[in-house]
């Protein structure tokens, strides 16, 4: 359903926000360790979203990613996805098709309406303090062990 880069996304903001509960800022090695994540490729993508606002970076010794507590509630998963992937997600053919309207639709188009606004409305009432809370308490997982 995402890009690979956005799944990276989403999973990389999820430990940068655990991490920053903590009051703790998060090496690119460490962020690529905890969420079995190439290091160059997550690197692209968190400069994706440094570069939207999202999370914030320091250079040097004391630096690395991390976002302010406060912010992490008003950060909407919509936003991360919207940053690296577009609003494809929220407003494209379920099949791929150019043309695909409610004018003309493609086969799937009035059942993948229905789907994609279910995604969207979770998407943006999903903040990433909710995921990384629930990371936080064990009732959910980043990577198997």
């Amino acid at each position: 359903m995402f890009s690979k880069a956005c799944e990276h996304g989403i999973k990389a903001m999820i430990y940068i926000a655990t991490q920053s509960l903590n009051g703790e800022r998060v090496k690119m090695g460490d962020i690529t360790e905890n969420i079995d994540s190439p290091e160059a490729f997550t690197a692209k993508v968190l400069g994706e979203l440094v570069k939207h606002g999202i999370v914030e970076s320091l250079k040097g010794p004391y630096g690395g990613f991390y976002i302010q507590p406060e912010k992490m509630k008003t950060i909407k998963v919509s936003e991360i996805v919207a940053a690296i992937d577009g609003d494809a997600i929220f407003n494209g053919c379920g099949l791929g098709l150019s043309e695909c309207s409610h004018t003309q639709p493609c086969p799937m188009h009035h059942k993948f309406v229905k789907v994609r606004d279910g995604l969207k409305q979770m998407l943006e009432t999903t903040t990433i303090l909710d995921l990384a809370m629930g990371l936080k308490s064990g009732q959910t997982m980043l990577v198997r062990i």
